[in-house]
């Protein structure tokens, strides 16, 4: 307010409007005496104490310009990663020896046990499609800096050609695109601090595996314009549906799942998926891996974990509307035998709930049949184990509201349930006796001897 009245003043004084300059004058030194006193009536307040900003504020303050995490091996951040198995099965069901193997790699970095020249953690996901590899990456982002959005994921199949490789460091000098930097470099340039996701790795041109050498062996890698990008703080995790054929025709090479699967099937799968591996990549390609990891397939009930994993993403997203869901076991058994391929992973699970939960609950929502605090129960109609086709019955119960005593009048009233007191509770009470009152003799109209009255 100070500096608007000053430059209204300094306007009327230009247009030569003496006056009003006056009045802002006045007005401004009001204004300045009232900062003044509520300045010293902050200095003088009841603590007396200022505030004082320390070593953790200012670090916080850092990190929040730079998105570079700021963090100290207190004994919360120690806890925090010996439970860190347990924080990464909150959202990846199974695959217990792929979160230990990166669990341990990211509690040597924190140890600073690591080389210090090389990436934190270098990482190949191998194993069938749906079982979860990609949503590890994703979980690792959040949990180590605390958002999703801190993983760079680059599809490597737009790579295939040799023209493109080019893109990830930048176009050289001359041609279209030498401005932008290259897809790769610039994105870690620009989050040093992040998980590097470079998925479906063995569809990208041999070429883009001579640049990625220098990455998992120095930790940096040069641009088109000469500027050294910094790998070291980054986690490089790569993916790939090597021998996904060979699983989905479900051939007799230890990849059929049963009921009694030993760990001597898991370790054929993988021999025979690091066979294949080694068909694609070369040797010091390899060799400079941290560790290959082999998801298995998914079990029976880890697809009923995994269904309730999503059906708890649907009931964020219903309560934002105001709604409730409940799912009956014989819904869940449905969704769990519509949605369990073993050749596909838990993608068929999700279209499983998009046909048979969101879809009627789409139906019902533009038809205006919820209200506020309703619950929603889905329950499944028909046998699962015959030939027709089992459907889901969905049942909306309306909240239920208690009624409340409302007092009426002056005396206070009664519960609106009586109308005999909701109708008398504006009149005053009557006596219970009622007071004699002498007869009166009836007039001429009212005398019942006469028809008429007499002339």
């Amino acid at each position: 307010d100070i500096d608007t009245t000053r430059r209204d003043k300094e306007a009327a004084i230009e247009a030569q409007e003496f006056e009003k300059a006056a009045n802002l004058r006045d007005k401004e030194r009001q204004l300045t005496n009232k900062k003044k006193q509520l300045e010293e009536q902050w200095r003088s307040g009841e603590t007396g104490e200022r505030p004082s900003i320390g070593e953790e504020e200012i670090a916080d303050i850092v990190s929040m310009w730079t998105g570079i995490p700021v963090f100290k091996l207190t004994e919360a951040e120690t806890q925090k990663l010996m439970r860190m198995e347990d924080e990464l099965h909150k959202r990846v069901i199974g695959q217990q020896p792929a979160i230990e193997a990166i669990s341990k790699a990211i509690r040597r970095s924190r140890a600073g046990l690591k080389d210090p020249k090389r990436p934190t953690g270098s990482f190949v996901f191998l194993g069938p499609s749906g079982v979860g590899k990609t949503e590890l990456a994703r979980t690792l982002a959040e949990f180590l800096f605390g958002d999703e959005d801190a993983m760079i994921r680059i599809d490597m199949s737009e790579y295939m050609e040799k023209h493109a490789v080019s893109r990830l460091v930048g176009s050289p000098p001359g041609y279209i695109g030498y401005d932008e930097g290259g897809q790769l470099t610039e994105a870690v340039r620009r989050k040093p601090y992040s998980v590097l996701l470079l998925d479906e790795i063995e569809k990208a041109h041999p070429d883009v595996f001579n640049i990625l050498l220098q990455i998992l062996e120095d930790g940096r890698l040069t641009d088109a314009q000469g500027r050294t990008v910094d790998f070291r703080n980054a986690i490089v995790i790569m993916t790939s549906n090597i021998g996904a054929s060979e699983i989905a025709r479900n051939t007799p090479l230890g990849f059929s799942i049963t009921n009694d699967e030993t760990g001597v099937t898991y370790e054929d799968m993988k021999g025979r998926i690091m066979g294949e591996l080694k068909k694609v990549f070369r040797p010091e390609f390899l060799n400079r891996i941290d560790e290959v990891i082999v998801f298995h397939k998914l079990q029976k009930d880890e697809i009923k974990e995994i269904v309730e994993l999503l059906l708890r993403r649907v009931r964020t997203t219903m309560a934002e509307r105001e709604l409730s869901l409940n799912l009956s076991e014989d819904a869940k058994d449905l969704l769990v035998n519509k949605g369990w391929d073993p050749a596909m992973g838990a993608r068929p699970l999700r279209r499983a709930i998009q046909r048979y939960i969101e879809d009627p609950l789409a139906d019902e929502v533009l038809k205006s049949s919820f209200e506020p605090g309703s619950t929603v129960e889905v329950e499944a109609d028909g046998p699962m184990d015959g030939d027709s086709e089992p459907e889901v019955k969905v049942t909306i119960r309306a909240p239920v509201r208690e009624r409340e005593a409302v007092g009426v009048g002056a005396s206070g009233g009664s519960s609106p349930d009586s109308d005999d007191d909701v109708e008398g509770s504006s009149l005053p009470d009557e006596p219970d006796v009622l007071p004699d009152v002498p007869d009166v003799p009836p007039g001429p109209e009212e005398d019942p001897g006469h028809d008429e009255p007499k002339p």
